[in-house]
Order: structure tokens, then C-alpha cells, then sequence
């Protein structure tokens, strides 16, 4: 016996007059064009801006660093080659300029750092009115330069400032905070640990944040105190942000300019140049000698400062890094 498949059966005639199915449309070659180059010219306004306000003047300032250029003859330039810069090498001032704004930016970043992980990790715990002193602790960057300085500056005179009179009170004499080397130091160190160190918590809270709760509550349950806890699972899991704001911090520190200034309105910053930062010394140069030309390699000695510096710091990371992964 065979066995057949039962015939399909015909399906309806299709219409003499149905239109056969479309094609989809070829885009046009301008439209293609135009779908490679749209991303390119969504971000050409930032470049254009950075290229003219960013690459131009640093190129330029190097380029006039090698010239003989005073301000009041901006168009007259006298070819000096490296001249400009054995001559910072010479300057006793520089090396003065320089050695404060190390000192200064030491005194002024780790207590800054410091203060603001431990303002973070209060910060981070519930409790009532969190939010306003979240926003109350960015009030200080919030602040002008100039007026937090003159403020300042009134706390630390010398006859009738409020710090004098504290110490007072404990038995230690007026200090001359303008005058005094290591005094001046810490005055300016002062109005930068006030102004920053509440942006830096934040920036440690948001990092706090993105530590999973799951690794406080294994602590927990291994009998980790909150010490303990802080210890070995904030401060690794913040190691990143910790790189960052102290790549931040070492870039500002190496600019500082305005607190130094106003403490006492000085461009030599203090009688013997006590306080004086190589921003300082920059402007002092350029805009107090007139001698752009030598006010160009400053600058370009204060890139290449930072590039070391910033280059320093992302080499210790990555060494730490990769020996705490070898564990």
C-alpha cells in the first residue's frame, strides 16, 4: 500500500492589478556623506574653540620663550635660542619661587586631602540635615578668591587678627604672618585648605557612594569595626578618586596665584619673597619687569612641572595597583 501526501490546495489568484512589493530607497551619496561626517562636525565646535583657545597659546608661548620680547615692544623680538631659560637657571629668585610653591603645596594638600575624606565619611552616614551640609560644605568654593583672602588676611594680622589673639590666650606671642617665612606659608596654605576641601569631599562622597554595600556588610559580619571597615574597604575602593584629586590638587597647587597676591598685595610675595610661587614669579616678570619673553619659558617650566609631576603620581598608582594584584 503507498501512502501519498494529500495535494495542496491552490491558494486565491492574486489580483491582475497589485503592485509588486518596494524596494527600500538607496540612500543618496550626500546622505551617506553626511551620516559619516555628522559626528565630526557635532564635536568640531569644541575643538575649534580648544584648538584657538587652548593649543595656539600654549605653541606660541613656547615660541616666544625663545625670543627676546619685553611688553613694551611686543613686535620687536631678538632671537635667544635657550637663553630665557639658563637664565631662570641662574636666578636665585626662581629656585626661591620654586622651593615655596613645593612648600606650599605640600602644606596645602595633604591636610586639604586628609580633612576632606574624613568630612566625606561623616557625610556619608545618615543622619538628619545631610543634604544641607552637603551643600553647605561647597559654600568656601563657592566663595570669591578676593574675599575669602581679605578676610583671611584680617584673622591673621599681626596687631589685631583674631589668630594672634587666640594664641594669645595660650600663652604664645603674636605671630608676624606676613613677614615670618614658615608663617606666611601656612597662612596661604590656610585659605587654600578652607576653599577646596569642601569640593574635594564631595568628590570623595560620590566615591564613597559607588562603594557596593555588600562589601560593608561581609565586614561586618567577619567582626570588621568601623575602623577596620574604613580602613581596608573605603580607602581601596576610593583609591581611584584619591589618584584623581591628587592629580587635581598638584595642578592647582603648582598655578597658585591669588592667595599669595592678596595676602599682602605684592607681586614679590613678602619682603625677602617668602610666599612667592612661580605663578608669582611669572607675572612679576612679565607684567612687573616686562620681560614676556622670560615670562614665556616660566610657563613652559611650569607645564613641564606639572606634566612630571601628574606623571609621577599615575606611575605610583599603576605600581600599586599592579602589586596589590600580584597578591
Amino acid at each position: 500500500m503507498t501512502l501519498t501526501a494529500p495535494a495542496t490546495p491552490p491558494g486565491p489568484p492574486a489580483p491582475r492589478d497589485a503592485a509588486p512589493a518596494a524596494r527600500p530607497a538607496t540612500a543618496s551619496p550626500v546622505r551617506r556623506a553626511w551620516r559619516k561626517a555628522s559626528p565630526y562636525a557635532y564635536i568640531a565646535p569644541f575643538f575649534t574653540l580648544f584648538a584657538a583657545f587652548g593649543v595656539f597659546p600654549l605653541l606660541y608661548t613656547a615660541y616666544v620663550s625663545l625670543y627676546r620680547v619685553e611688553l613694551q615692544t611686543p613686535g620687536t623680538m631678538e632671537w635667544r635660542g635657550l637663553g630665557n631659560y639658563t637664565a631662570l637657571l641662574g636666578d636665585a629668585y626662581f629656585w626661591t619661587a620654586l622651593r615655596n610653591t613645593f612648600t606650599i603645596g605640600v602644606l596645602s594638600t595633604v591636610p586639604q586631602l586628609v580633612m576632606a575624606i574624613g568630612l566625606a565619611h561623616l557625610l556619608n552616614y545618615r543622619m538628619r540635615g545631610r543634604t544641607f551640609l552637603r551643600t553647605a560644605v561647597l559654600l568656601p568654593y563657592a566663595t570669591s578668591v578676593a574675599a575669602a583672602t581679605l578676610v583671611f588676611t584680617q584673622l591673621f594680622g599681626r596687631d589685631f587678627g583674631l589668630v594672634n589673639y587666640a594664641l594669645d590666650l595660650v600663652g604664645i606671642g603674636p605671630v608676624d604672618w606676613q613677614t615670618d617665612t614658615v608663617a606666611s606659608q601656612i597662612a596661604v596654605s590656610t585659605i587654600v585648605v578652607w576653599r577646596w576641601t569642601g569640593y574635594n569631599a564631595l568628590i570623595y562622597l560620590a566615591g564613597m557612594q559607588s562603594i557596593p554595600d555588600e562589601l560593608y556588610e561581609a565586614a561586618a559580619m567577619d567582626g570588621a569595626s568601623r575602623w577596620r571597615q574604613f580602613f581596608h574597604v573605603t580607602l581601596p575602593g576610593l583609591r581611584p578618586t584619591i589618584v584623581f584629586t591628587v592629580i587635581v590638587s598638584t595642578i592647582g597647587a603648582t598655578q597658585l596665584f591669588g592667595e599669595p597676591l592678596l595676602l599682602e598685595g605684592k607681586l614679590s610675595g613678602g619682603i625677602s619673597h617668602q610666599y612667592q610661587t612661580l605663578g608669582l614669579y611669572m607675572y612679576e616678570q612679565g607684567w612687573g619687569f616686562f620681560h614676556l619673553g622670560r615670562a614665556a619659558a616660566i610657563a613652559w617650566v611650569m607645564f613641564l612641572l606639572i606634566v612630571v609631576l601628574v606623571g609621577a603620581n599615575a606611575l605610583l598608582a599603576r605600581r600599586r595597583s599592579r602589586k596589590e594584584a600580584g597578591r
